[in-house]
C-alpha cells in the first residue's frame, strides 16, 4: 500500500500476528506501510507460512506457543472466529495487548475470563470493526449526534455479496465462513452492521430475526437473515444480511424525525433530506475511495492508543456488546422468539 503516513508506533513494539490468511496479511502489510519493523507471523498451514514469508520477510512459526515465546508486545488474532477467545486469552496472560479481529468469538465462553484478563494487566485491547473507521459512517454518527435531524426513529441497513467471490483463489466450502464449527454464517460475519448501529444509536433492547440456508451455496451457515432490533431509544432498525446476492451492496437509510440520512456503498456519498427545506443535499462524497484506508486507519488508532495506553474506539466490552446482539439474533431465528437482551448470557 502505497502513501500511507507512518503511524505512531509505541517503544520496543513487537508484533505477532496469528492467522496468515486474507484478513492476517492486510494488516501485516497494513502495518508495514505504517512503519512497523518487527513483525512475525503464526500460523498452522505450512503453505501460509511460506506465503507469508515470501511476500512479506517476515518470521514465520507454526507453533502458537513457540511464537509466544518470542516475547511479542502486540498480537493480532486473525484466525478463523472460533479460535479467537484461546489464543487472545493466552496472549493476554502473557501481558501482549490485543488487537482481535471482529467478531470477539462465536460463542459466550470465557468472554469474561478475556474481559477480566485485559482488565487486571491494563491491556489496550482493540476488536476490529473497521466500519467504524469509514468517513461515510462517522458522517453519519456526526449528524445524530448533533440532532440536525431530531431523534432517529427507523433504520434500514444491507450488506451482501456472493460468498464464492470473497476469496477466488480458493475453495469458498474451506473457508471459516461456510462452516459452524469455524464460527461462520452471515450473522456472525455481517456484525459490522450490528457494531456500527449501535455505535451510533447505543443500546438494544429487544432482538428479532428470520434467517437461514436458503440458496445452493455449500455450507453450514446461515446465508440470508433478517434482523429486526428495538434500540432502548425507542428506534427500530431492520438488518438484512446475506451471501447471496452477486453484486457487492451496502447501504444505510436512516429516518429521523425531521430528516432522512441515506448512505450507498456504490454511490459513494452520504445524503441529507431537510424536512424544513424539502430538499435533498449531498453532505458527503468519497468518489474513488480506497476501503483499505479503514483497515489502515484502525490500525494506526490502535496503535496511538497502545503507546498512549487509552482506550480505543471499539474496546473489547465493545466487541462483547455486538456478539450479544448478534447471538441474540442467532437464538430468536432458532427458537422462533423475540430476545430481550438482558437474557442473552
Amino acid at each position: 500500500m502505497k502513501g500511507a503516513a507512518a503511524a505512531q508506533i509505541p517503544d520496543h513494539a513487537r508484533v505477532l500476528v496469528i492467522g496468515g490468511g486474507s484478513i492476517g496479511q492486510r494488516h501485516i502489510r497494513n502495518l508495514q506501510a505504517l512503519g512497523v519493523k518487527d513483525i512475525m507471523a503464526c500460523d498452522s498451514r505450512p503453505d501460509r507460512l511460506a506465503e507469508v514469508q515470501e511476500r512479506y520477510g517476515v518470521c514465520a512459526v507454526g507453533d502458537l506457543e513457540k511464537a509466544l515465546d518470542e516475547n511479542p508486545t502486540i498480537v493480532f488474532v486473525t484466525t478463523p472466529t472460533a479460535l479467537h477467545i484461546e489464543s487472545a486469552l493466552q496472549a493476554a496472560r502473557l501481558g501482549c495487548d490485543l488487537f482481535i479481529e471482529k467478531p470477539l468469538s462465536h460463542s459466550p465462553d470465557k468472554i469474561r475470563d478475556l474481559l477480566e484478563a485485559i482488565r487486571m494487566r491494563n491491556l489496550v485491547c482493540l476488536v476490529g470493526c473497521n466500519m467504524r473507521f469509514h468517513p461515510a459512517i462517522a458522517t453519519i454518527k456526526e449528524v445524530v449526534e448533533r440532532g440536525t435531524i431530531g431523534p432517529v426513529l427507523s433504520v434500514r441497513v444491507q450488506a451482501g455479496s456472493y460468498l464464492p467471490d470473497w476469496h477466488p483463489w480458493e475453495d469458498y466450502r474451506r473457508g471459516y465462513s461456510a462452516n459452524a464449527h469455524l464460527g461462520g454464517g452471515v450473522i456472525l460475519d455481517g456484525i459490522h452492521e450490528i457494531d456500527y448501529l449501535c455505535w451510533i444509536l447505543g443500546d438494544v433492547d429487544t432482538v428479532t430475526c428470520l434467517a437461514g440456508k436458503v440458496s445452493a451455496l455449500e455450507i453450514d451457515t446461515e446465508d440470508v437473515a433478517e434482523i429486526l432490533l428495538r434500540f432502548r431509544s425507542g428506534a427500530i432498525a431492520e438488518i438484512h444480511l446475506d451471501y447471496v446476492q452477486r453484486a457487492y451492496g451496502r447501504s444505510c437509510q436512516l429516518i429521523a424525525q425531521e430528516g432522512t440520512l441515506v448512505w450507498d456503498f456504490g454511490d459513494e456519498t452520504v445524503r441529507l433530506y431537510r424536512a424544513a427545506t424539502k430538499r435533498w443535499e449531498v453532505i458527503r462524497e468519497d468518489r474513488g475511495f480506497d476501503f483499505n484506508r479503514t483497515y489502515v486507519d484502525e490500525v494506526r488508532h490502535f496503535l496511538a492508543c497502545v503507546a498512549a495506553r487509552s482506550k480505543p474506539i471499539q474496546d473489547a466490552a465493545d466487541g462483547a456488546r455486538a456478539l450479544r446482539i448478534a447471538l441474540a439474533a442467532k437464538q430468536s431465528a432458532l427458537e422462533g422468539v423475540h430476545v430481550r437482551i438482558g437474557e442473552v448470557p
